[in-house]
């Protein structure tokens, strides 16, 4: 086995059950890691090996439903630091009132007993928990934390520009469907359609052609400016409450002109503050219908 020269980061989470583990390890994701959840301690070192040279930072969930966690995470951590690897420990603490709660809403059970009331589960794990709890480099009491909290402070501490704030802007034709991944859409059909044109029906909206043509009419330039004005305000917001990528779709009838225009004029103003992305879903489809 190498020496894991590929990897920059290991994060190992664990603690309690329902403290939140897994808006841990959606956050890490996030952020580019390469995670896993409830993996074995003794195939950590095999997953370095596997993984470190195309994935250089990877977060693992390891709990007490891995029923040799105690006698085997801390020999392999010990094993690694030897190596040169030295994990960052992440500890999920909440009170035991709070669990019991948490359990009581979701009326789920606890892994360690599962037949018996939540509180006595929650004891069990604690004392399993106390080693990784005393060794752990971080902590987070998720007590009184909501989901998007927790991930709040992972990101900072784990720096959230590694990942920037990536804005798709999509044109799609409304005949072709309507995309199911977009968190904002603003159809574009009232405006004046340059199909009609002969001389632009057989160009598309990245032409400057089509563009000037859209753009001549004053509902247009009306939208456009009330559009940028929404998104100026809201897109700050959206990357504040921790998203990393949002979707913003323009859709025409056809996919081909009115859509694809303001898709292209939209990602150009927003081009020097985020990192933008522009999609023609139809562009295809549009450009061999006559």
């Amino acid at each position: 086995m190498e020496d894991f020269k590929g990897l920059e980061e290991l994060i190992i989470i664990s603690g309690m059950s329902g403290a939140g583990k897994s808006v841990a390890m959606n956050s890490f994701e996030d952020l580019g890691y390469f995670c896993v959840d409830n993996l074995p301690p003794v195939l950590l070192p095999q997953l370095i090996d596997v993984i470190s040279s195309v994935r250089p930072k990877i977060a693992v969930a390891i709990d007490t439903r891995t029923r040799d966690f105690i006698d085997s995470l801390f020999i392999v951590i010990d094993d690694l630091e030897k190596k040169n690897v030295h994990p960052h420990l992440l500890y999920l603490e909440t009170r035991d009132d709070v669990l019991v709660r948490r359990y009581k809403e979701t009326r789920r059970s606890h892994p360690l007993a599962p037949e018996d009331a939540p509180l006595v589960g929650i004891k069990m794990e604690r004392e399993l928990l106390e080693g990784f709890r005393d060794r752990a480099h971080t902590l987070y009491d998720t007590s009184d934390l909501k989901p998007q909290m927790l991930k709040d402070r992972i990101l900072q501490q784990f720096n959230e520009e590694r990942i920037p704030f990536t804005v798709n802007f999509m044109s799609f034709g409304f005949k072709h469907g309507v995309p199911l991944d977009i968190d904002l859409l603003f159809d574009v059909r009232f405006i004046t359609n340059p199909f009609y044109i002969p001389e632009l029906r057989p160009l598309t909206g990245q032409t400057t052609e089509v563009q000037e043509y859209v753009m001549s009419h004053p509902e247009a330039r009306a939208f456009y400016k009330k559009l940028i004005d929404m998104l100026e305000f809201l897109l700050p917001q959206y990357k504040r409450e921790g998203k990393t990528q949002i979707v913003v779709a323009f859709g025409c009838t056809g996919g081909k002109h009115r859509s694809i225009t303001f898709a292209e004029k939209v990602s150009e103003h927003f081009a020097d503050r985020y990192n933008v992305k522009t999609v023609h879903r139809d562009l295809a489809h549009a450009t061999k219908e006559k």
